[in-house]
C-alpha cells in the first residue's frame, strides 16, 4: 500500500519512519517533509494546510492512507476533506479534533462528565477577565483557547502579570485569534507526565507513557517551547496511577466525546499532573506529541500502519498493544535563541555516525539540504533519541549521541531526564 504523512517536523519523521519499516507498505509520501524525512519518503513541497492540493495529490498518487501529524490540518478538517473524496485518512474529524482545538471546549467537556481538571473560567471579554483576577488566588494560569504552537500558556505569579497576560492574549493577540476566548486555570502543583493513546471510536488502548520538557533553559527556566526533549517510560506513572487514569480519565474521555455525537478516532494524548489530590487533566492533544513520538514510537513492538488500520476500522480491541521493556531518552538540538530569533542555514556534521549504532536514533525537525549538504532551518532542529536498559542507560546514550552532531550554534538542555535521579 501506499501511505502518504502530512507534516514537516520530527514527529512527521519517525512517523515515516514506522511507515516504511512496515511490512504492508510499498511506498511513503510526505508532505511537506523535510531534509531528514526524504531519506525515508518521498517529500513533495504541498504545506499541510493546502487541503486541495494534499487531497488532488492524494488521488493522483493513489494512496491508500493518509496520516496526519499536525494539530492544525486536523482541527482545520483535513481528514473531513479527505474522507470526502474517498480516501482513508488517519486522525480525528475536525467536530473531533477541536478536543485540542478548543481548551475553553474541552475544559467544558471535563466539567459536563466529572473528569479530574484544573477549576477555570472562560472569558471573551478582557474586561471581565481582568475583574476576575482581582479576586483570584495566584499563581494563576492564563491559556489561549485555541492553537498556539504549544506557547499560548502564561503562569502568572501576581495581580500585574496576570493583567499584563489578559493585555497580551485578548487584545494584543500574541498568539493570533487563538486568544479571541481564553481560559483562567487553578495552578496546579506535581509531576507532569504524557500519555499518548490509539483511539476507534470506543475502545482506547494507551501507549507507554513520557514526560517532555517544554521550558527553554535548564531547571526549567525560560520560555515555553514546542518541546526541548523527552523521555519514555516515567517512574511517577505507577500501576495504581494507569488504573485510576484509564477508570476516571481515559476511557471517560471517550465515551464524553461519542456522547457528544464527536466520535473521536486517531490519537488522544493525554496530558496529566500528578496532584496531591490525584491526576488531573493539563490538556488534550489530538495527534502524536512532538518529542514524545521521538521516545514512544521506537518503543513499540506493533506495525503502526496495522494499529492506524484498526482505529479507523473501530476494530482496536483486537490489537495486542505491546511496548519494549526498555527506555528511551530524546534531547532535542536547537539553535541558539529559539524559540525567539535565530540563525537559519548553517552545515551540519556527525549526522552518518547514527548509521553505526542499533538504538540510536537522528530525527530531523528542522534541516534542508543545500548542495548535498544538510543544514539548519528551524529552531527545534534535530531530535536526538537513543535507547538503554532503563532511563539513567538511555539518557547517558542520548547525551552521548548529542556530542556526535555539530553545528555552529548548537544549543541544548542539559538536564532532559534529570528527574530520572530523583525516582
Amino acid at each position: 500500500m501506499k501511505v502518504l504523512v502530512v507534516g514537516s517536523g520530527g514527529r512527521e519523521h519517525v512517523i515515516c519512519s514506522c511507515a516504511a519499516k512496515s511490512e504492508k507498505v510499498d511506498k511513503v509520501y510526505c508532505a511537506p517533509g523535510n531534509a531528514g524525512i526524504e531519506q525515508v519518503a518521498e517529500c513533495a513541497p504541498i504545506g499541510a494546510m493546502e487541503f486541495d492540493k494534499i487531497v488532488a495529490f492524494a488521488k493522483e498518487k493513489e494512496i491508500d492512507l493518509v496520516i496526519v501529524g499536525m494539530d492544525d490540518p486536523l482541527v482545520g478538517g483535513l481528514v473531513d476533506e479527505l474522507e470526502a473524496a474517498g480516501i482513508r485518512a488517519f486522525g480525528p474529524r475536525k467536530n473531533a479534533a477541536i478536543l485540542e482545538g478548543s481548551k475553553a471546549f474541552s475544559k467544558d467537556l471535563m466539567k459536563k462528565y466529572n473528569i479530574p481538571t484544573a477549576a477555570y473560567e472562560n472569558f471573551t471579554d478582557p474586561d471581565a477577565a481582568i475583574k476576575y483576577l482581582e479576586t483570584a488566588k495566584f499563581p494563576i494560569v492564563l491559556k489561549a483557547d485555541g492553537l498556539a504552537l504549544g506557547k499560548g500558556v502564561l503562569i502568572c505569579e501576581n495581580f500585574e502579570e496576570a493583567k499584563a497576560g489578559v493585555k497580551e492574549i485578548m487584545l494584543d493577540k500574541k498568539f493570533g485569534s487563538a486568544g479571541n476566548e481564553m481560559v483562567i486555570e487553578e495552578f496546579m502543583t506535581g509531576r507532569e507526565v504524557s500519555v499518548l493513546t490509539f483511539v476507534d471510536g470506543s475502545t482506547i488502548k494507551t501507549m507507554t507513557s513520557a514526560q517532555d520538557h517544554k521550558r527553554a533553559g535548564d531547571g526549567d527556566t525560560g520560555l515555553n517551547t514546542g518541546g526541548m526533549g523527552t523521555f519514555s517510560p516515567s517512574p511517577f506513572y505507577t500501576p495504581e496511577i494507569e488504573k485510576f487514569c484509564e477508570e476516571k480519565i481515559f476511557q471517560p474521555t471517550v465515551d464524553a466525546m461519542k456522547a457528544e455525537g464527536r466520535e473521536f478516532k486517531g490519537i488522544i494524548f493525554f496530558g496529566l499532573m500528578l496532584t496531591e489530590d490525584g491526576p488531573k487533566v493539563l490538556e488534550y492533544n489530538c495527534r502524536f506529541g512532538d518529542p514524545e513520538a521521538q521516545v514512544v514510537l521506537p518503543r513499540m513492538k506493533n506495525d503502526l500502519i496495522e494499529v492506524a488500520e484498526a482505529c479507523i476500522d473501530g476494530r482496536l480491541d483486537e490489537i495486542d498493544l505491546q511496548f519494549e521493556n526498555n527506555a528511551a531518552v530524546c534531547v532535542v538540538l536547537a539553535s541558539e535563541g529559539y524559540p525567539v530569533s535565530y540563525e537559519k542555514g548553517i552545515p551540519i556534521s556527525g549526522l552518518d555516525e547514527f548509521e553505526k549504532h542499533d538504538g540510536y536514533y537522528c530525527f530531523h525537525a528542522g534541516t534542508k539540504l543545500v548542495d548535498g549538504q544538510f543544514v539548519t532551518n528551524g529552531g527545534r532542529v534535530l531530535g536526538i533519541t537513543a535507547k538503554g536498559s532503563d532511563l539513567k542507560e538511555a539518557r547517558a546514550n542520548a547525551y552521548a549521541a548529542t556530542e556526535w552532531v555539530q553545528f555552529a550554534n548548537k544549543y541544548k538542555r542539559n538536564d532532559i531526564g534529570k528527574a530520572i535521579d530523583e525516582a
